[in-house]
């Protein structure tokens, strides 16, 4: 099966398939990358970080009103009926995408919750590996709990699942084609941080993923805005 005719490729538009991770801890650094950036990013990421700065849903409001789309990156875990409210309040403002790092009843909640929104599920975070889940009490493999957790995902509403690239084939393979797969800790280069379950962007789509979410190798080239359009001609060169 070619990546043309793959049963879980949706219509997105290409450049909007990279999500760029705007994790700063100032507004007026986010702005000067928005501006850098242009029109070579088309999809942020609004993270824990930027959130604690006081102006996230100004910066959500600014984006909004450039035409971009915003993944709010909050991994919300607590008590069902917190997360419900959260997720109820965070509808009120216009972002696609919001992440849920809990059990099957915070994810009903949140679903209930979204309004517009995509709810996606955190299945193994992209900086864990076999002794992190060991250390964490997790009796199986990465790659069962990210089935595992993205069958339920789907089957609670969920719009999809946060997954690393090295998942996304099994997950292909194992679950509804509907499920929307975004993989983050793509790396265009050899990988030498934290993140240990990486893939480069090509990897990634020809393995199921349906959006990328790349930070550092943007955020810190010496040109964000050519390192992003770097990435965006290796996806237009993929898909097309």
């Amino acid at each position: 099966m070619s990546k043309h005719d793959a049963a879980w490729h949706k219509t997105i538009p290409n450049r909007e398939r990279l999500i760029f991770a705007l994790d700063v801890p100032h507004l007026d650094q986010a702005r000067g990358l928005v501006k850098e950036l242009g029109d070579s990013v088309q999809f942020y990421k609004l993270g824990l970080e930027f959130f604690l700065s006081g102006h996230y849903f100004e910066l959500a409001a600014e984006l909004k009103a450039q035409g971009k789309r915003i993944f709010a990156d909050l991994k919300l875990f607590d008590i069902p009926p917190t997360v419900g409210r959260a997720v109820a309040q965070l509808a009120r403002h216009d972002v696609d995408f919001l992440t849920v790092h809990g059990n099957d009843s915070m994810l009903e909640a949140a679903v209930a919750a979204r309004g517009k929104m995509g709810i996606l599920a955190v299945t193994a975070l992209t900086s864990l590996d076999r002794g992190d889940l060991d250390d964490l009490g997790f009796d199986c493999d990465v790659e069962a709990l990210v089935l595992s957790r993205a069958k339920r995902a789907l089957a609670l509403g969920c719009a999809g699942v946060i997954s690393s690239g090295l998942e996304a084939a099994a997950l292909r393979q194992a679950v509804n084609p509907a499920l929307t797969v975004i993989c983050p800790g793509i790396r265009p280069v050899d990988n030498t941080d934290e993140q240990k379950r990486t893939l480069s962007a090509g990897e990634a789509f020809a393995a199921g993923a349906d959006y990328i979410v790349v930070g550092r190798p943007i955020r810190d080239a010496a040109s964000p805005r050519a390192a992003a359009e770097a990435i965006q001609t290796d996806i237009d060169n993929y898909f097309n």
